[in-house]
């Protein structure tokens, strides 16, 4: 059995450019062995777990959807909004909530206390996704890439 403790994980921290898109993480899954370019399919893991802390006002990722991915969402505590194509939903501690391949999907804490929730989503090989608002793609073969017509940076086109 592996065993941690979330509690004692490092929170790593990001923060776009120009400060539109930021938020902070434990990854779970990494703590406990988990990587994704293992050969042996017992230390890939069949999902990856992430510990997400949004703060007040933060939006941590661009409106995006995966090609192949998904993921499972459940609101450990705060309140804030989910953004999909059918509108904005308003969550809180207990959602549970999923987006599957081709789900357009993006997290938002409009309110006063840091929005935290656990995020479960497998790792398919191959995966791509699509950011709407800024018309790119994201492909992995192997390397993370960004592009329309050429490499773009993660952030073109969203600030």
């Amino acid at each position: 059995m592996r065993k941690i403790n979330t509690d004692e994980l490092e929170e790593f921290s990001w923060t776009s450019p120009k400060e539109k898109f930021s938020g902070k993480g434990r990854d779970v899954s990494e703590a406990l062995g988990w990587n994704s370019q293992a050969p042996d399919a017992r230390d890939r893991h069949p999902f990856v777990v992430e510990i997400l802390r949004i703060a007040p006002g933060q939006i941590p990722y661009p409106y995006h959807w995966h090609s192949a991915q998904w993921e499972f969402y459940h609101v450990i505590s705060g309140q804030g909004l989910v953004r999909a194509e059918d509108g904005n939903t308003p969550v809180r501690a207990g959602d549970a909530f999923i987006f599957g391949p081709g789900e357009a999907h993006q997290l938002i804490n409009n309110n006063t206390e840091d929005l935290v929730l656990y995020v479960i989503a497998d790792d398919p090989k191959g995966e791509s996704g699509y950011y709407p608002d800024s018309d790119k793609w994201i492909v992995r073969s192997p390397a993370r890439r960004l592009m329309r017509a050429e490499n773009l940076d993660y952030y073109d086109g969203e600030e």
